[in-house]
């Protein structure tokens, strides 16, 4: 139900289309963004779990086309064009999040600067934090690092007094809100920016659930960072309406809740009909492992992202992509791509305790490492270590068959 929901359930049986970009993303519900790239940066790479081979630029240009819009939402995150007004006026309705407090304070405290900046933007047009020269000697790393006007324009997207008009090389082209909400397509619907906050949250209790595919009901506030949690009490009039059902599932002491959309989705599921043959590598900020306790529960998987540890610490390495394997997660994949080499290195894979190394997997496994580099541009593929080191050996054999 989970991986169906998500896009996550099979491969597609035709080749990826301009709108299924953003078909994906109103099917999540969200797309979080992530910078860093030693593979492809996140949201190329979660679209491409989804998609199959799909050019990069099409994410890109359906931002500039008014498709997508950027915004603060799980984290900073593309959402369709449609979503946008719910997120701006949950955020308006709950006093912003922690990026919005943080901005509001710089604004108290730089205001002559930040005020300097948006008149130029209003006077001027758009900006990249690259059109202003760093101080010479100032350091280039972290929000606290950042050289003023960037902090101080991405402190007026978190206030949203500008928005993302368009990515240049994954470079932020910013402008004011008021012009970028003009070129959305659709429009913004203005009615949503006067409803109570109950109704906000209704909506994104229901769009969690509906992503979610089956959750018990601590699950659901995760997924659009909804506080208080969700709890029974607040679904009851929701599987009152109809909007939500209420499943019994093996293992869990509370019922699951599906949406009403996937009613067909449950009626498989309960017949035994829903196949998951899917074999991906998935960004670490895939919705479908975003939230740690969940991840645990639905499929055994403990996993923690380790870049931000010293090298010393990590266990695993410092990007490693989660292996998605006909409905579990199988194991993990460090890849560093060197793309003036066209060369895709696997630094180390890991299958997961009791996970048997069958002809299936081998080879669904090494096809799935394959698309993801040739997509990527680095077609030759490298394996360094595995664990158990026999694996390596063997996908190797047959990554040279397949190539």
């Amino acid at each position: 139900m989970q991986l169906a929901a998500q896009g996550l359930l099979q491969a597609s049986r035709r080749r990826a289309r301009r709108a299924d970009v953003v078909a994906a993303i109103e099917r999540m519900g969200l797309l979080q963004i992530d910078t860093i790239h030693v593979v492809a940066r996140s949201p190329y790479l979660v679209l491409h779990a989804r998609l199959g081979d799909y050019p990069m630029a099409w994410l890109d240009e359906a931002l500039a086309e008014g498709k997508l819009a950027e915004t603060w939402a799980h984290e900073a995150c593309f959402v369709s064009a449609a979503d946008l007004p719910w997120h701006r006026a949950w955020s308006d309705q709950r006093g912003g999040h922690w990026a919005h407090r943080h901005a509001a304070r710089m604004h108290r405290e730089q205001r002559s600067g930040m005020d300097g900046l948006l008149e130029r933007i209003r006077a001027e047009g758009p900006v990249r934090a690259a059109d202003f020269a760093r101080e010479q000697g100032a350091a280039s790393s972290g929000w606290w690092e950042w050289k003023p006007e960037k902090r101080w324009l991405e402190a007026w997207f978190a206030l949203g007094e500008l928005m993302v008009l368009r990515r240049e090389r994954f470079q932020r082209v910013y402008d004011l809100s008021e012009r970028v909400l003009a070129q959305l397509d659709p429009p913004p619907d203005p009615r949503v920016a006067t409803l109570p906050a109950a109704a906000l949250r209704r909506r994104f209790v229901l769009d969690g659930v509906r992503a979610l595919g089956v959750a018990p009901a601590p699950w659901i506030a995760d997924y659009h960072r909804l506080k208080p949690r969700v709890g029974a009490a607040e679904l009851a009039p929701l599987l009152a309406s109809g909007e939500l059902l209420a499943v019994a599932v093996q293992g869990w002491a509370t019922p699951g809740y599906v949406h009403r959309d996937h009613a067909d989705l449950l009626e498989r599921a309960l017949g035994g009909r829903l196949r998951a043959t899917r074999t991906a590598l998935l960004s670490p900020f895939d919705p479908l492992v975003w939230d740690r306790t969940r991840l645990r529960a639905m499929f055994d998987f403990d996993y923690s992202l380790e870049c931000y540890v010293p090298a010393a610490r990590r266990r695993y390495g410092y990007f490693v992509l989660p292996i998605l394997h006909r409905g579990r997660l199988v194991g993990r994949l460090d890849a560093k791509a060197h793309r003036g080499d066209g060369l895709f290195e696997v630094k180390s894979i890991e299958l997961e305790p009791g996970v048997a190394i069958a002809p299936r997997l081998l080879a669904e496994l090494a096809q799935a490492i394959l698309d993801t580099a040739r997509w990527h541009g680095t077609p030759q593929v490298r394996v360094v270590r595995s664990r158990p080191a026999a694996f390596a050996r063997s996908l190797r054999t047959e990554l040279r068959r397949l190539a």
